[in-house]
């Protein structure tokens, strides 16, 4: 996970124009999701979107890039008066137990120590951003990921960005757009898409075969009728059509079952 560091008089404004969230309803110490989509209303990435201040909000990416994504937000700031800053100094610590002070929307922040709950009530979990150092631990990096594709979050490798709509990757579930507010990038095509009722495809969680990589192709009875979206160990986020069923699905040789994701991640 990485940090961008929004501050300025234009700060909330510039991320309402940007993101496909309601970011003007979002108050001072509360956070929700979000997401940055290409013009076509394809996602390019999924993010958590903090309010610290009147003129300040920090985005957590939670599949990083936050340079690469800072450059190319500021190619839109024109006269706005607000600075973009990835923060390489922020560093993420999560522990599977329910926030200590932080709950649903809201942020518990004491000095540079943000506190997130990012859990639910049958998978519970915090996550801590400060500026403290942290070791790395593969293992639960992966046990990690693997919560999160259980809680309906899709994770996005770089094979995989821009190539989803929303609705597609499930982030009707975290409440991550809006088709209420004003305009954004790919608005168009998510209004028309949910209020058109031509949303024919979803994310299902499978548990997959060893070697499942993102991008493999999932059939059912022997047709193809999705693909892997984003992978976790022995667990996938899959795009698939919304009736197609979870009897007879396969990946190469070897046969998938769905599971249920884990409700109560919505922000």
């Amino acid at each position: 996970m990485q940090a961008i560091d929004f501050q300025g008089p234009d700060a909330l404004a510039f991320a309402h124009a940007q993101f496909a969230s309601d970011v003007n309803a979002l108050q001072v110490g509360r956070w929700h999701w979000s997401a940055w989509l290409t013009a076509k209303g394809r996602v390019i990435a999924v993010l958590l979107l903090c309010r610290l201040g009147e003129e300040r909000l920090l985005a957590l990416l939670p599949d990083g890039d936050a340079e690469e994504i800072a450059g190319q937000l500021r190619r839109f700031v024109f006269r706005r008066k607000l600075t973009i800053v990835p923060r390489a100094d922020l560093h993420f610590r999560g522990h599977f137990a329910a926030a200590i002070a932080a709950a649903g929307n809201a942020l518990a922040v004491e000095g540079t120590r943000i506190e997130l709950d990012v859990g639910a009530p049958q998978l519970p979990r915090a996550l801590v951003v400060d500026a403290g150092a942290v070791a790395a631990d593969p293992a639960f990096e992966r046990r990690w990921r693997e919560a999160d594709l259980r809680l309906g979050l899709p994770r996005l490798e770089a094979s995989q960005r821009e190539h989803w709509t929303p609705q597609q990757i499930g982030l009707d579930r975290l409440n991550a757009y809006s088709v209420k507010k004003g305009c954004y990038p790919g608005q168009e095509i998510v209004a028309r898409t949910h209020f058109l009722g031509k949303a024919k495809r979803t994310a299902q969680l499978l548990e997959v075969p060893p070697g499942t990589a993102a991008g493999d192709e999932v059939r059912r009875q022997g047709q193809p009728v999705g693909s892997v979206a984003s992978v976790a160990g022995d667990i996938a986020l899959a795009v698939l059509p919304i009736d197609a069923g979870d009897e007879g699905l396969s990946i190469g040789d070897a046969a998938v079952r769905a599971l249920p994701l884990v409700e109560g991640l919505a922000r």
